[in-house]
């Protein structure tokens, strides 16, 4: 075994176990398949946590999504602006954060109703029912 990197976990007695770590841990077929949807929203729309979980095949767990996009859009330049709550509505609570979305919705032609929402009719983003059949074809 090649062990690139050793993680340290510390004790409360002050000992340290050392567990040896080969690399970036694999994805789980859910967090590809979430990765791969999220990368794929076209600018100038935008797409539900729920509505991404679901496609991802697992319909109850936009919580997972939000967990994703959150730890992985960085790492993997996920375009996460284009991802918003079932309402239509930007869910990110820190005040700067929101206004860099809306920001950055608007530049790329989204428009906000009134009451702060998205109107997902116009602006909603549906891959259709092929997309992860494709997406299964593709080599790693």
């Amino acid at each position: 075994m090649t062990v690139n990197r050793v993680i340290q976990i510390p004790y409360l007695n002050g000992a340290v176990f050392l567990l040896p770590w080969k690399g970036r841990p694999t994805m789980t077929p859910f967090t590809k398949q979430v990765v791969a949807i999220i990368a794929a929203i076209p600018e100038g729309k935008v797409m539900t946590y729920g509505q991404i979980a679901a496609h991802a095949g697992s319909p109850r767990a936009a919580r997972q999504v939000v967990r994703i996009l959150h730890s992985m859009s960085r790492k993997e330049r996920l375009p996460w602006h284009r991802v918003v709550n079932a309402k239509g509505l930007i869910a990110i609570p820190d005040e700067h954060s929101r206004l860099m979305q809306e920001t950055e919705l608007i530049s790329e032609g989204v428009e906000f109703q009134m009451d702060g929402s998205i109107n997902l009719r116009l602006f909603g983003h549906d891959p259709g029912p092929t997309f992860l059949l494709d997406l299964s074809t593709d080599k790693e």
